[in-house]
């Protein structure tokens, strides 16, 4: 007897598939679409929180400044009953002095804003700032949505034992 013949259905024409279905596709637009619903929110406001830190960053450095000039003055036997017409050099700068601290004055690279490295370039603008006791100095963050409310207020020692008032306002930032 003969044994019959097995047909192989080997190369017949079937085809593998390749690639993702409808459905499959679908689903991962549908969880990439989710995914960034819940992600970008977060992400949204990072600029405005930048210049909410840069704000708080030159403030600190402005609290900084004024501790280092204080210290300086005292160190250098300067007199803090004397309200103006003195200074310090710190670092080859000279520093004009109220009360030992330093002055509210309006200009990049002195007073305040000299003793704590803010310049122009960082983008800020100037808003007041005078050498008379107790005088108010604003520097607004330029680029901020309301620069006033991306701001810090500097006002200058009023006396020898009152030191200078320091506020930040990040509210607009």
């Amino acid at each position: 007897m003969t044994t019959p013949h097995k047909i192989s259905l080997a190369g017949s024409g079937r085809r593998t598939q390749a690639g993702f279905t409808l459905v499959e596709l679908i689903t991962v637009i549908l969880i990439l679409g989710v995914l960034a619903a819940v992600a970008l929110p977060r992400f949204a406001d990072l600029q405005g929180k930048a210049r909410e830190a840069k704000v708080k960053a030159i403030a600190g450095s402005m609290r900084a400044s004024v501790g280092l000039i204080k210290a300086s003055a005292m160190a250098n036997a300067v007199s803090c009953a004397t309200a103006t017409g003195t200074s310090v050099s710190v670092e080859g700068l000279s520093v004009a002095l109220n009360h030992c601290y330093p002055q509210a004055l309006g200009g990049f690279g002195t007073g305040i804003l000299g003793a704590a490295n803010v310049t122009a370039a960082d983008g800020w603008t100037i808003v007041g700032g005078a050498a008379a006791v107790g005088s108010l100095l604003t520097i607004n963050l330029s680029d901020a949505a309301t620069p006033a409310n991306c701001s810090i207020a500097y006002t200058s020692a009023a006396d020898a034992v009152t030191p200078p008032v320091l506020v930040t306002t990040v509210s607009g930032c």
